[in-house]
């Protein structure tokens, strides 16, 4: 059954989905929603408090009051100015720390987790509760990558790593041998889209997505699903890869089902070293 699970509930179903398997499983939950940011739909029928995201001391009374251990932060949350944020006495102290300005994502992410670390709870990867969402290496569709596709694949993980190891972003998006995009602050969706302007003549580019190397597994691994497969589709694009084992696909047979109709390949691969 295991100890009492607090959500850190970002946007999309993932948090819902995690407190639905913990409840059908007799754990006990209790979702930590951020005005704003978590879809309302999430935390019906569940324990739950709202906070603004900024509200540290708020959230961690909420969560000890809660009698929570375990803590798991799934789904996006859009990365705040300073202004947007308002921080309280306790998260202005641990932005001073942290230096807030300066860091990127993955930073700014590993240094929560060392302060929810440091606070008492331990941090738990959804991927180690929901299974099957993980990227299993293999080719999930009918249609297969060709070889112009695998080259324009082999390229956009040399991309994505590249960024990731700055903490940029996850994803790049590759048209024979050119990089049409990669993915920064305003995320795949909107990457995505500015694709439809810089696509070339020819075969359709493909969109690759990639841990970053020094990511903690448990936060914010790169993550595709139906959405994603639609949008690419729309753009022009003609395929997905995901690094298997270190990406997250949001119902694997939804998401090959999609991917068929559209007639686009979905693929996790394993990059080379």
């Amino acid at each position: 059954m295991g100890p009492k699970l607090g959500i850190l509930a970002g946007s999309g179903i993932l948090p819902r989905r995690l407190a639905e398997t913990c409840l059908g499983a007799g754990r006990e939950v209790f979702i930590l929603a951020f005005k704003g940011h978590t879809d309302p739909q999430t935390v019906e029928g569940f324990p739950h408090a709202w906070v603004r995201l900024g509200a540290a001391a708020e959230a961690f009374d909420h969560l000890r009051r809660a009698r929570v251990e375990e803590l798991c932060m799934i789904g996006p949350i859009r990365r705040p100015s300073l202004r947007e944020l308002m921080p309280d006495w306790r998260a202005a102290r641990f932005l001073a720390r942290v230096g807030f300005s300066g860091l990127g994502d993955d930073a700014l992410l590993q240094s929560i987790r060392d302060l929810l670390q440091d606070e008492g709870f331990r941090l738990v990867g959804v991927h180690e509760i929901l299974d099957g969402l993980l990227a299993r290496e293999g080719l999930l569709t009918r249609t297969a990558p060709d070889e112009t596709a695998l080259a324009d694949i082999e390229k956009g993980f040399a991309a994505a790593k590249a960024i990731g190891f700055l903490d940029i972003g996850q994803g790049a998006v590759v048209q024979q041998g050119i990089v049409l995009a990669l993915e920064a602050i305003e995320g795949t969706d909107r990457m995505l889209e500015r694709c439809a302007d810089l696509k070339r003549q020819g075969p359709g580019g493909v969109l690759v997505k990639a841990r970053k190397p020094q990511q903690d597994d448990r936060l914010d691994l790169p993550t595709i699903g139906t959405r994603t497969v639609e949008q690419a589709a729309a753009v022009g694009l003609r395929g997905i890869a995901v690094e298997a084992g270190a990406a997250l696909i949001v119902d694997p047979e939804d998401v090959a089902a999609a991917a068929d109709r559209l007639g686009l390949f979905v693929i996790a691969l394993r990059p080379r070293p």
